[in-house]
């Protein structure tokens, strides 16, 4: 890695962002690390694999003047408004380094006085309770790693918007997700985001040892006007829904998945699989393996095993993939 940058926008709606997000990764400067910092309004983000139905009430937040969008990246769903500050590593594989863009997050923290730790799969917390969570996902040669900063969030609309199971809430000890998550104005009194980038940025230098330059970037413009159109779309923010006959459904340490089939003369016909996994390749390969396999208990196992060589560097690979072998052959049996 030869140079830092940082670059940030006013623009804050959810799809035009994304596209950006994911322009910058696949164009973005090389042999450099870049900061991208950003904010959505009024926006419940989900993972690349999840059903928007189950975690979001999509209509409440549609009639509200809200938006649903869906990342690139694995991982739970969020909320965003103006008091929450978004921000995404974007390197090459080789300069790509998750504990030390973590500690990026817990140096600007500690700037504002704060002492954060990172915990469980993905989440970076204060005395116990979330303020950031963090996602990613790889293109070919590049990374990006994004999360979020609760600095002054909304957590009423946070406990309106989003639906998380009970199962996944037990997991973590508490009781709602209120309960789970705090702003980091509650540590730091008066701190604002605009505060918070200066301290992303110094922290950003100080943990990479060099300077960090502002990008300015001109991306072409029609190229991220159909990337926004993309993301916007119907069929990619709310997904495909299919007649299913048989469904699998379990918790994990490493996540949630729910599997549903469309059995047609003992075959697989369609699969949809969803999950809160970080693996963001998880459930496409899950389905292209399902996807026209005799139906029973190993036949559906084996599919597991030839979808989990797509899953390159998953924290946790061989866990995952027995647990979910486990799963339909006890519950697809």
């Amino acid at each position: 890695m030869k140079k830092l940058y940082w670059i940030e926008t006013e623009n804050t709606e959810p799809y035009l962002n994304l596209a950006m997000e994911e322009h910058l990764t696949l164009h973005g400067p090389k042999e450099a690390c870049l900061l991208f910092l950003w904010q959505n309004r009024h926006t419940v983000v989900i993972g690349r694999n999840q059903n928007c139905w189950r975690e979001c009430r999509v209509e409440a937040l549609e009639h509200e003047g809200g938006f649903l969008a869906r990342r690139l990246s694995g991982g739970g769903a969020v909320f965003h408004d103006l008091g929450n500050l978004n921000f995404s590593f974007i390197a090459d594989r080789q300069d790509y380094q998750v504990d030390r863009q973590l500690d990026v997050i817990l140096e600007a923290a500690r700037m504002a006085g704060i002492r954060a730790e990172k915990t469980g799969r993905n989440d970076i917390t204060a005395e116990g309770r979330k303020f950031s969570g963090n996602a990613f996902y790889k293109t070919e040669g590049r990374c990006c790693h994004h999360g979020t900063l609760m600095i002054d969030t909304d957590s009423e609309a946070v406990s309106r918007y989003l639906t998380v199971p009970a199962k996944k809430l037990a997991s973590k000890g508490v009781a709602s997700v209120k309960s789970r998550v705090a702003n980091l104005r509650e540590f730091c009194p008066g701190l604002t985001v605009e505060r918070m980038k200066r301290y992303l940025i110094a922290a950003l230098e100080q943990v990479y040892g060099m300077p960090a330059k502002k990008l300015v970037w001109d991306a072409p413009a029609e190229e991220i006007l159909k990337s926004r159109e993309r993301f916007a779309s119907w069929e990619w923010k709310y997904g495909r829904r299919i007649p299913f006959s048989r469904e699998a459904e379990g918790r994990f340490a490493w996540g949630g998945i729910w599997i549903q089939l469309q059995v047609n003369e003992g075959r697989v016909a369609r699969a949809r699989v969803y999950s809160d996994a970080l693996e963001q390749n998880l459930a496409q390969s899950l389905e292209e393996a399902f996807a026209g396999a005799p139906y029973g208990a190993q036949g559906l196992a084996d599919c597991v095993e030839r979808a989990a060589a797509s899953w390159e560097g998953a924290a946790g690979k061989e866990r995952m993939k027995e647990d979910i072998k486990g799963l339909v052959r006890q519950a697809l049996a």
